[in-house]
């Protein structure tokens, strides 16, 4: 195999992870459960990240800027879960 897709290979392995996660956290958000909440947002917000770093990488502004905006959603959503109530 070449350098580059070996290099291709490595980035499929993470866009797998960041959708495993967003399938979990969606799971654990979907359960309702007040206790949960900040770990299903914690889960989701990792996967937003990694989508975000693939949207650099495929340089794909209008995903990427819409990853970011999920992000910042996710890290209001933790600070309301953990620190507010």
């Amino acid at each position: 195999m070449t350098k580059k897709k070996l290099e291709s290979k490595k980035i499929q392995y993470w866009r797998w992870f960041g959708f495993i996660l967003a399938v979990i956290g969606a799971y654990i958000l979907g359960n309702a459960e007040v206790h949960s909440q900040w770990i299903g947002w914690t889960i989701c917000s990792l996967s937003c990240l990694i989508w975000i770093i693939m949207g650099f990488i495929d340089r794909d502004i209008p995903r990427t800027l819409m990853e970011i905006m999920y992000f910042l959603i996710g890290i209001r959503a933790i600070i309301n879960w953990t620190v507010i109530n």
